[in-house]
């Protein structure tokens, strides 16, 4: 048949019959619908679907973590990587008045363990044993505790620290900490003092300033990484640093008159001696010195009798240096004057309840003057007794006797009774020395009030200001002329008295020799006694006081024959040192020029064995201050010197050095020698030096 339906409507029906599915049983085919799927575009629907949720599920997540737990895991991050440890802070510098240092803190490691760490007690036992001399069974004694914290030794030397690191033993770990050397060994030993295993001070200056030197602790905030290794925050402060206290001594001077002192001592056989030399100026003391020496790096191995500071615990008998005081209060009071005249008995003196006796002297009428340069006894008990108890006490309390001193160390009153218990015996023997007990301190501090023209001024031991004990307002006790005219009675003493030994060529000095008696065990006076001097130059107008004490001298005991050459020996080594020797105009005689000469030679002179670790020491100085010791042009090579010796060295280059390890040798130092110094860095800032210790080189 043919077909009427144009192409078109003909294409038409079979295009739509072939887009009609199938229908069985009234349902389309599923298999059909199947076949038909674009499967390309599934998959990527889902792909996208499933990216889309897991998205929003990490987007829910992060919000999750950083909204609800944020705090909470941030603070545990801290906790983990972040913390606020304490850390110490080194002890503070103590220097002399140009800046040398005198004690200083030096970086160290302690070996510490925690039992409940360690793993095998015994095997850890031997190991520690064999680095630390220490014996076996003490350390398994002690690995054997209940704690979680125990010291096995404390400051060991770098050697023995790397060793510990090696050895790597569990419970075992280093700690830092901070040693006290003293690099100029006893050189002011009994006035620095030393601290204790903990970094207190326990005697001297380190005890007194302990507030200022104290070692302190302070918390800062360090961060670990992963292996955890510590460094400090960025933003963290730095630690605080403790304070240096600056001391009036000269180093120079104190290593003159320690030296001058060791061989007194030793050359007389005397108990022990001591030299104090003051600034009248200011009352700055320039030097404390002592014999037998204490080294305060040794004060574990010394006994308390080494260590003791008696220049101001130790109370004496002045003897003859007290009699310029009755001398002065009764010129101020206007009883006497300097011609006034007083029978000396002839040497023998019998009142009523004591007789008194001018040693080897058969003295008849003599006046004041004379009475001072030849140092009666009769002569000074009754200038005492026209004195009175009342008024001699009321001018000896004002003086500083009986009392402690400004100094701010642990120092003695001494003794001086309240005027009702004085007897007329005791009148007669405090005028001339006896019955009364002062340190050498308290003798430097009345003297210093002559010096000063009759008015107080403390003594000091610290240049600081803010750190001198105030003793209040300036007190006069004499008047200016009263003063003077002592001064011009003790001048005779060295012209023409007792006190001819202390002369210095082309100055004057005035001074008064003492010899005092000591008490033995019974309270009766024995056969020992106390030589001392006490010199101010010029005699005019004081620049130095110099207070002089030789304890129990074996041969010869008087203060003239003994105490007065030391004076001299120290004045003229330190007015040389600070270039003030006069100028001699005319040839001076053969016996001053052989006697200056023997006095700057002196530590080339040959001395006792027993004194030969002071001389060691100023031998020590000079040779650090040879230019062979640096490196010229650059940097000093300190390597193999001791850590006196590089400190020497390095404070007149302009440099104070760090210390690492414990020893007394140089074994390695930072910068190299040759290194620029630090007035040739172009940048201008310090140079860091860094020196390493060890007991050997």
């Amino acid at each position: 048949m043919v077909s009427f339906l144009t192409p078109h409507r003909r294409n038409r029906r079979v295009s739509n019959t072939l887009r009609e599915p199938k229908r069985e049983g009234g349902f389309f085919s599923l298999g059909s619908w199947w076949r038909n799927i674009n499967w390309d575009n599934v998959r990527m629907g889902t792909v996208g679907v499933v990216f889309a949720l897991l998205w929003l599920l990490l987007w829910a997540k992060a919000a999750w973590v950083q909204l609800m737990d944020g705090p909470w895991l941030a603070e545990r991050a801290r906790r983990q990587h972040v913390a606020a440890e304490v850390e110490e802070i080194p002890r503070g510098m103590i220097t002399d008045r140009n800046g040398t240092p005198l004690a200083r803190s030096v970086e160290c490691r302690s070996v510490y363990a925690n039992p409940s760490e360690v793993e095998d007690k015994e095997a850890t036992a031997a190991a520690l044993s064999q680095i630390l001399r220490i014996p076996q069974s003490r350390l398994l004694n002690a690995l054997d505790r209940n704690s979680r914290f125990i010291w096995i030794a404390r400051r060991v030397d770098d050697a023995t620290a790397q060793a510990i690191r090696q050895a790597s033993l569990p419970g075992i770990e280093l700690a830092r900490e901070f040693e006290r050397i003293y690099p100029y060994k006893q050189v002011a030993g009994q006035l620095l003092g030393f601290v204790g295993i903990d970094g207190n001070g326990l005697e001297g200056v380190e005890r007194a300033f302990d507030d200022v030197l104290a070692s302190g602790k302070t918390r800062r905030l360090v961060q670990r990484d992963a292996l955890g290794r510590r460094f400090q925050l960025p933003d963290s402060m730095p630690a605080p640093e403790s304070d240096t206290l600056r001391l009036t001594l000269d180093l120079q001077v104190q290593f003159i008159a320690e030296d001058a002192l060791a061989h007194a001592v030793e050359s007389a056989r005397a108990k022990w001696g001591g030299v104090l030399l003051v600034d009248t100026r200011n009352g700055d003391v320039l030097a404390w010195a002592q014999y037998p020496s204490f080294n305060p790096n040794l004060y574990k191995d010394s006994p308390p009798s080494l260590y003791r500071n008696r220049l101001a615990l130790d109370a004496l008998e002045p003897g003859s240096t007290f009699k310029p005081f009755t001398v002065a209060t009764a010129i101020q009071e206007k009883l006497i004057t300097r011609d006034t005249v007083f029978d000396c008995e002839h040497g023998v003196w019998r009142t009523k309840h004591i007789t008194i006796r001018d040693d080897r002297q058969a003295l008849g009428e003599l006046p004041v003057h004379e009475i001072l340069s030849r140092s009666s006894n009769i002569g000074s008990a009754k200038i005492g007794f026209l004195i009175g108890a009342p008024k001699f006490h009321q001018y000896l309390w004002n003086l500083g006797f009986g009392q402690r001193t400004g100094l701010q160390i642990a120092d003695s009153r001494g003794i001086l009774r309240k005027p009702r218990d004085w007897s007329e015996t005791d009148l007669y023997t405090t005028s001339f020395g006896q019955s009364i007990s002062v340190t050498a301190a308290q003798m430097a501090q009345a003297y210093l009030t002559l010096a000063n023209e009759g008015v107080t001024k403390p003594l000091n031991i610290a240049m600081d200001e803010n750190r001198r004990e105030p003793d209040g307002a300036p007190r006069r006790i004499y008047s200016a002329s009263t003063a003077r005219e002592v001064l011009s009675l003790m001048k005779e003493v060295v012209e023409s008295g007792t006190g001819r030994r202390a002369s210095l060529p082309g100055l004057s000095v005035a001074g008064k020799t003492g010899t005092a008696q000591k008490a033995d065990k019974s309270g009766k006076y024995g056969q020992g006694r106390v030589a001392s001097f006490v010199g101010l130059v010029p005699a005019e107008k004081p620049r130095y006081l110099c207070v002089v004490f030789l304890d129990e001298p074996a041969d010869i005991k008087y203060g003239g024959a003994i105490a007065a050459p030391l004076f001299r020996e120290v004045l003229l080594r330190s007015l040389a040192y600070y270039g003030e020797l006069p100028q001699q105009n005319k040839p001076a005689k053969e016996t001053d020029r052989r006697a200056v000469a023997e006095n700057f030679t002196a530590e080339n002179t040959p001395r006792p064995t027993g004194s030969s670790e002071v001389r060691q020491e100023l031998n020590d100085t000079k040779n650090a201050q040879h230019p062979a010791a640096s490196s010229k042009g650059g940097f000093p090579n300190v390597t193999g010197r001791s850590v006196r010796q590089a400190m020497e060295v390095l404070t007149r280059k302009g440099v104070v050095p760090q210390f690492r390890g414990n020893g007394s040798v140089v074994v390695r130092q930072t910068p190299q020698a040759g290194s620029a110094l630090p007035a040739q860095n172009g940048d201008g800032k310090p140079l860091e030096c860094i020196l390493w210790l060890s007991e050997k080189k």
